[in-house]
C-alpha cells in the first residue's frame, strides 16, 4: 500500500466522514462491534437488491481511508484505531455545534461542572465493574441522547437514569443493578416531612427515619441476593428492622456486673469515663449511661437481667426514702431516653446466690445470697414507683418482667410483692410474667418482646444468656404459603422449608456483616476491655418468626382452629418445623430459633400485600378491611366468673410449644373487666403451675388517656368522660404496639 502525504491523507479522512451514511456506518460499528456485510446493511435498513451498489461504494471509501478493516476469516468489518479517533473528534464537533458553551451538570456533590462523557465511563468502570469498551459506548450513547433532548437542567441523577436505561436496553441488567442510585423521590421526602403523625418525633428522629429508608434500599439492592430481596418485597417474608439490618443487633441482654467491676471506660477524649461506682446513685448513673451508649447501637430493646439482684449490694444500710427517690429519677430517665426491659426477681436463684457480689468501688463483698432482703426491697420500691407514676398516665417504658415459679408463688416472703405486682397488672396491665417452672426455663432470660435465651449453647448461664442477645428476626408469611400451594400439603411443607432456609440465610448475612464490619458501627458494644469484648455477638439468637399461624391453618383446612382437622395439621406443622430447625440449624447456627412474637409492622404489611396480590375475598386475615393484619401473638380472652381462660386457647399454646423455642408473647385480655388483684394472682398461680408451655404472658388493657386533663380510663373512649375533649385523646394497647 502506497503511503499518502500527511495532508493528502487527512483530506481523504475528512472526505470519508463527510457523508452522513458513512458516519452512520462508523457509529454502527462502534456501538455494535464487528459486523458482517449483511448485518451492516440490515442495521442501516438498506435493500440488498436496490442499495447494494451504493452501500459497497461507501464501505469501500471507508476501507481506503483506513477507518475500517475487514477480518477475512470471520468475514466481518471493524473499526480501526484511526476510525475510533475520527468518531471521537466528530462527536466533539457535534457537541460543540449543539451547545457552544458546553452542558453544565449539577452533581451529587452540590457543584456545577461541565459535562464530560469520560466521567460517565469512569463511573461505570469503578462502580459497576463494566468493561472499558462497553462503558465508553454507554457513555457516548448517553451524551448523544442528552444533546438531542436539548435539556436545560442536567443533574447527575438524570444522567444515571439515562445510563441505566441504556444498559437495560442492551441487556446488561446486572450492571444496571450495581449502578442504581439509592434515595427517596422528592414527593416522598416532602410527604415524610409534612406528615401529621410525626408529633412524637423530633428533627433528629426524622433524619434517622429518612436515613433508615436509604439503608433499606441499599441493603435490598446491594447486600442481599436477588431471591432474598424479592421475597421481602413481594411479602413472602418480612426482614424485620431492615433499616438497621447491617448496623445493629436487635436486642442486647446486659450484665451490669461488668461495669460495676470495671467502670465505664470511654475512648472519646471529649467524654469522661466512670470509675467503678461507690454508691447506689453512682451505680444507677453508670447503668443509665450504659443504656444511652448502647441505644445508638441496638435497634430495638435492651434488657437488664437480674436487675434488682445485681444492684442490691449498693443499698446495704442505705436510707429507704433516698433509695426510692433515686429509683424514681432513674425510671423517669429511662422513660425518656432508652427502650429498656428490667427483669425483676422476687427471690434470688440458687445459681446467682452463690456468686460473689460486686459492691461499692468494684470490690467483692460477700455473695448475692447475702442480699436477699435488699433485692426484695428494690423490687418493692420499683413497684411503688410504677404505681405512683401511673396514677395519671400509663407508663409504657421501661417495661417490667416479673420472673415467677411455683416456689416463688407459694413463698410466704414474696406474697406482699406478688400482690403489689398484680395490683399494677389489674389496674394498668403493664407487667410481663415469665414462667420459670420447667427445668429448661429455670435460668432463662426474657425480653418484654417475648424473645428468650436459655443456657443451651455451653450450658453456662452467664455465657449463654448475658452480654449477648437477639441478632435479628425474619418473619415468614404463612398465609402466603397457603395461597401459593392451593391446598397441596406436600407443596406446602416443601415451600415452608424453602422459606425457612431463606430466612436462615438472611440472618446469616446479618451475622457475617456485623462480624466483619461491626467494629465500625458497634464502637461501644464491641469495645475491648482487659482482653474481653463486652458484647458476645457469636452467642446471639437468630429468630425466625411466624405471622398468621391461625389464619394459615384455618385457610388450609377450611375449618376453625379448634376443629380436629386443624389441630392435626397444627401438630404436623410443629413437628415439621422442629425437623427443619435441627437440619438447617446445623448449617446456619445452633441458635437459629423459631418463634411467635408480636410484630405489628410485619403482620400488617404482609396481610396488606396478600390482599393486594390475591384480592380481599381470597385472604383470611384478622382485624378489619381498613386495617387488616395477621396474628403474630396469641390473644387470650378471660371469662369473669370464675376468672379463667378457655381451655382451647391454652391447648393451642401447648401444641405450638415447638414453634416458640426463640420466644413467644401471649396477651391475656382484661378488657373492661373489674378484676381484683387477689383474683388475678390466683389466676397467675393456676397458669404458672398448670401450663408450663405458657412461658411468657401479660395482662393487657386498652387504656384511653386525655392529654388535656391528664386522666386515663379503661377501654377505648371517643370523648373524655372528665373534660369532654376529643382531639386530646390517645389510646395505649400493647397488643398493637409491642
Amino acid at each position: 500500500m502506497v503511503t499518502l502525504p500527511h495532508r493528502a491523507r487527512g483530506v481523504k479522512v475528512l472526505k470519508a466522514v463527510s457523508s452522513p451514511l458513512r458516519l452512520q456506518l462508523l457509529n454502527l460499528l462502534f456501538d455494535r462491534g464487528a459486523l458482517s456485510y449483511t448485518e451492516l446493511m440490515n442495521y442501516l435498513k438498506m435493500n440488498p437488491n436496490r442499495d447494494a451498489g451504493r452501500f459497497a461504494y461507501h464501505l469501500k471509501f471507508l476501507l481506503k481511508a483506513d477507518l475500517v478493516e475487514v477480518d477475512v476469516d470471520a468475514r466481518k468489518y471493524f473499526l480501526t484505531d484511526l476510525g475510533k479517533m475520527v468518531l471521537d473528534i466528530a462527536d466533539r464537533v457535534e457537541k460543540k455545534a449543539f451547545t457552544p458553551k458546553g452542558m453544565l451538570v449539577r452533581t451529587s456533590h452540590f457543584t456545577l461542572e461541565e459535562f464530560d462523557q469520560n466521567k460517565i465511563a469512569n463511573s461505570l468502570i469503578k462502580e459497576a465493574k463494566v468493561p472499558a469498551e462497553l462503558a465508553q459506548k454507554a457513555a457516548k450513547e448517553a451524551e448523544k441522547r442528552l444533546l438531542k433532548s436539548k435539556t436545560k437542567y442536567i443533574t447527575a441523577a438524570l444522567i444515571r437514569e439515562m445510563v441505566n436505561a441504556i444498559l437495560v436496553e442492551k441487556g446488561f441488567e446486572d450492571y444496571r443493578h450495581k449502578l442504581t442510585r439509592v434515595g427517596m423521590p422528592v414527593h416522598e421526602v416532602t410527604a415524610f416531612i409534612e406528615a401529621k403523625d410525626h408529633h412524637s418525633l423530633d428533627a433528629s428522629n426524622l433524619l434517622s427515619k429518612a436515613g433508615q429508608n436509604l439503608i433499606e434500599e441499599y441493603t435490598l439492592l446491594n447486600i442481599f441476593s436477588r431471591d432474598i430481596a424479592d421475597a421481602h418485597l413481594s411479602g413472602s417474608i418480612n426482614i424485620d428492622d431492615l433499616g438497621t439490618w447491617l448496623l445493629k443487633p436487635r436486642e442486647i441482654i446486659h450484665d451490669m456486673r461488668f461495669f460495676f467491676l470495671n467502670g465505664l471506660k470511654l475512648d472519646d477524649i471529649t467524654q469522661v469515663s466512670f470509675e467503678p461506682p461507690k454508691n447506689f446513685k453512682e451505680a444507677l448513673s453508670i447503668a443509665l449511661n450504659v443504656l444511652l451508649h448502647s441505644e445508638r447501637e441496638v435497634s430495638h430493646q435492651q434488657i437488664f437481667s437480674y436487675f434488682n439482684i445485681f444492684i442490691a449490694p449498693y443499698i446495704k444500710d442505705a436510707d429507704e426514702a433516698t433509695v426510692k427517690e433515686t429509683l424514681f429519677l432513674f425510671i423517669l430517665n429511662l422513660n425518656q431516653h432508652a427502650k429498656t426491659t428490667l427483669e425483676i426477681n422476687f427471690s434470688t436463684p440458687k445459681n446467682i446466690a452463690e456468686k460473689q457480689a460486686i459492691g461499692p468501688n468494684g470490690q467483692f463483698n460477700g455473695k448475692y445470697g447475702d442480699y436477699v432482703n435488699e433485692a426484695q426491697l428494690i423490687a418493692d420500691l420499683i413497684l411503688q414507683v410504677y404505681s405512683e407514676i401511673t396514677t395519671t398516665k400509663p407508663l409504657t417504658n421501661p417495661k417490667l418482667v416479673i420472673k415467677l415459679s411455683s416456689k416463688i408463688l407459694n413463698d410466704k416472703n414474696t406474697q406482699d410483692l406478688l400482690l403489689k405486682a398484680h395490683t399494677l397488672a389489674a389496674q394498668h396491665g403493664m407487667l410481663y410474667f415469665a414462667n420459670l417452672t420447667t427445668k429448661e426455663n429455670a435460668l432463662s432470660v426474657f425480653s418484654s418482646t417475648g424473645t428468650k435465651l436459655v443456657p443451651d449453647l455451653t450450658e453456662d448461664w452467664e455465657t449463654d444468656t448475658l452480654r449477648t442477645g437477639c441478632l435479628g428476626s425474619v418473619t415468614i408469611n404463612l398465609p402466603r404459603i397457603v395461597q401459593d400451594t392451593e391446598g397441596d400439603k406436600n407443596k406446602f411443607f416443601d415451600l415452608l422449608k424453602e422459606q425457612y432456609e431463606l430466612a436462615a440465610r438472611t440472618l446469616s448475612v446479618k451475622y457475617n456483616t456485623l462480624r466483619q464490619f461491626g467494629k465500625n458501627s458497634l464502637h461501644f458494644l464491641l469495645k475491648n476491655t482487659s482482653g474481653d469484648t463486652y458484647f458476645r455477638l457469636e452467642n446471639c439468637s437468630r429468630v425466625i418468626n411466624f405471622a398468621g399461624l391461625t389464619e394459615a391453618i384455618e385457610a388450609f383446612t377450611k375449618k376453625s382452629i379448634n376443629e380436629p382437622e386443624s389441630q392435626t395439621f397444627l401438630e404436623e406443622l410443629t413437628q415439621t418445623i422442629t425437623v427443619f430447625r435441627n437440619k438447617i440449624g446445623r448449617k446456619h447456627g445452633k441458635r437459629l430459633y423459631p418463634a411467635i412474637l408480636c410484630h405489628p409492622e410485619a403482620s400488617e404489611r404482609l396481610a396488606q400485600l396478600d390482599i393486594e396480590t390475591y384480592g380481599i375475598a381470597k385472604v383470611k386475615f384478622s382485624g378489619t378491611r381498613d386495617k387488616p393484619y395477621y396474628s403474630t401473638s396469641k390473644q387470650l380472652k378471660l371469662t369473669p366468673e370464675p376468672l379463667t381462660i378457655q381451655t382451647d386457647n391454652l391447648t393451642f399454646i401447648q401444641k405450638t410449644s415447638g414453634l416458640t423455642i426463640g420466644g413467644s408473647l401471649n396477651f391475656i385480655e382484661l378488657d373492661a373487666l373489674d378484676v381484683t388483684p387477689l383474683n388475678l394472682l390466683d389466676l397467675t398461680r393456676h397458669l404458672i403451675s398448670s401450663y408450663p408451655s405458657l412461658e411468657f404472658f401479660t395482662y393487657n388493657r386498652v387504656i384511653t388517656y386525655c392529654r388535656n386533663c391528664q386522666k386515663s380510663w379503661f377501654g377505648t373512649k371517643h370523648k373524655c368522660p372528665n373534660c369532654g375533649a376529643m382531639s386530646t385523646l390517645g389510646t395505649v394497647n400493647r397488643y398493637n404496639s409491642t
